[in-house]
């Protein structure tokens, strides 16, 4: 029996096109930007800025480093947001229902930079406080110096959240972010592109 959902958040909970990203950096002379970063793989920088290990402002230092020609930080900010396109309303709101028989939690890898933008669009288009408010807890990899797909870091969520991975669900758009958690014992859901979570049958897990 399921008792706890676990949810990614980008292309579960919230629309993203990388292309946007790619394309914002070619404009400022990167020719490689999707080799550095996408949604399947990053580098060290982006894997140091996604765990805490590195700090906004030395991430703009050392895209600038990079840079094939002279870039200001917020050039580097509005690309490295591009990606973001807003949240999905409908499932938002679908959380709150769920809320009432199960416990959430979400899991995103994520940095400081997209997390400020993210937070800014919910409090402007809607009158919830936080992304958090919807879940049981949230855990962000700059937070907790953790990312998906390692298994370190479905370990710490089941001890930290307290739950028993086999009354688990994880959610998430990217398959390979699954196996560890399938090791552990969560069972886990793909949401396929176009899909939404208001049409996942969760009883049936």
């Amino acid at each position: 029996m399921i008792k706890n959902v676990l949810f990614d958040f980008g292309g579960v909970l919230y629309n993203l096109d990388f292309s946007k990203t790619f394309d914002a950096f070619e404009k400022l002379g990167f020719s490689d930007f999707e080799q550095m970063f996408s949604q399947y793989n990053a580098d060290t920088l982006f894997q140091d800025l996604e765990t805490g290990k590195i700090t906004a402002s030395a991430f703009y230092n050392r895209i600038k480093a990079m840079a094939p020609q002279p870039v200001t930080d917020k050039q580097i900010k509005d690309a490295w947001n591009a990606l973001l396109l807003g949240f999905r309303m409908e499932s938002l709101e679908f959380l709150i229902q769920l809320k009432s028989d199960y416990n959430l939690y979400l899991l995103s890898n994520t940095n400081v930079i997209h997390y400020d933008h993210f937070s800014s669009q919910l409090l402007e288009q809607t009158h919830y406080p936080s992304l958090e408010s919807f879940f049981t807890k949230a855990y962000y990899s700059q937070d907790i110096g953790l990312r998906k797909p390692d298994l370190e870091t479905f370990e710490f969520i089941i001890k930290d959240a307290g739950i028993q991975p086999e009354e688990t669900v994880f959610v998430d758009d990217t398959y390979s972010n699954f196996p560890n958690a399938e090791k552990l014992g969560m069972k886990i859901h793909l949401l396929e592109p176009g899909s939404l979570i208001e049409n996942i049958d969760f009883k049936n897990f």
